[in-house]
């Protein structure tokens, strides 16, 4: 039996996607934002689904070059997020963002120039979305703050923590239905985006509370920067499994709480530690928050000699 032929139809659906962030962002006039797309193929889409905003723009490298000539489309190191942080101070702009080569990661800076911890922005989004949808489900990695468990809580949401990876954090947002997500990366995925991440949603998602906040961007994360990180750090090790476990233990001994969700997770009252294999490449991973700077850096050092020995 000859099976019956189908249709093609072709849409253009720029428009109504652009028109949905849109929405999402709301009344942005009177407000100025610097925007780096370093290169990448975010610049032309940026352009388009703001241009009918009263948003006040300072473009930089909007134009998609895949030499990259200024600098590397990757807003996670902070030499990338030098030049927006210059170019909203210059400007007077009230944030500046930072997309990656294909637009769908998304850093910020704040008015004073500073950069803005992905996790801290979870923290940010995830209270202000939880005002409507008390009991939500928001989902965030291992590496992130503890700040995000504990503004989520207060705020009457319910805190799910996942393993490191798009992958990971998708499935884990279908799966508990939740709201919202933030992964250390720079993805946020949306309940309303399919559990999707989307750099220009989390953009459209800050600029609205900002432009509704009214108070500068700075003054509305200080309650959240409490606890000091060291950032993520790599060690060669030729036999991950076995330092993971080595590190399990030890601190097993000294009365931690242990998880393996995704590497090893160990947790103080006042310090924790993440340390996994690398999803990408033959590194472990050392995450590491602590409620003082001294305390910080003396964890940091017993956890790197453990790696090293």
């Amino acid at each position: 039996m000859k099976a019956a032929g189908g249709q093609v139809e072709r849409k253009e659906v720029l428009e109504a996607y652009a028109e949905h962030v849109r929405n999402v962002a709301g009344d942005l006039s009177g407000m100025k934002i610097a925007v780096d797309c370093g290169n990448g193929i975010a610049g032309p889409f940026f352009q388009k689904v703001f241009e009918q905003t009263a948003l006040t723009v300072v473009g930089l490298y909007m134009e998609p070059d895949g030499r990259f000539p200024n600098h590397e489309p990757n807003p996670l190191k902070e030499e990338n997020l030098k030049d927006v942080s210059a170019a909203v101070q210059e400007h007077g702009c009230d944030v500046g963002l930072a997309f990656d080569g294909d637009g769908d990661r998304c850093r910020f800076v704040t008015e004073e120039g500073a950069p803005v911890g992905a996790d801290i922005i979870t923290a940010f989004v995830a209270v202000r979305k939880l005002h409507q949808h008390r009991g939500a489900k928001i989902v965030y990695d291992v590496r992130s703050s503890r700040v995000v468990e504990e503004e989520v809580r207060k705020a009457g949401g319910i805190p799910i923590l996942c393993r490191v990876g798009h992958a990971y954090m998708k499935e884990t947002m279908r799966k508990e239905d939740a709201l919202f997500g933030g992964e250390l990366a720079g993805h946020f995925y949306f309940r309303e985006n399919f559990y999707a991440d989307s750099g220009f949603l989390i953009a459209a998602t800050v600029l609205r509370i900002l432009k509704e906040e009214k108070k500068p961007f700075s003054e509305l994360l200080r309650p959240l920067l409490r606890y000091y990180a060291t950032g993520e750090v790599n060690f060669e090790v030729a036999d991950k499994d076995a330092k993971i476990t080595q590190i399990a233990e030890y601190f097993r001994k000294q009365g931690a709480d242990i998880d393996f969700i995704d590497g090893v997770t160990v947790r103080f009252d006042d310090w924790w530690a993440n340390i996994r294999k690398s999803n990408t490449e033959p590194l472990l991973r050392l995450n590491l928050e602590a409620n003082s700077a001294e305390l910080r850096d003396r964890m940091r050092a017993e956890v790197e000699r453990l790696i090293r020995s």
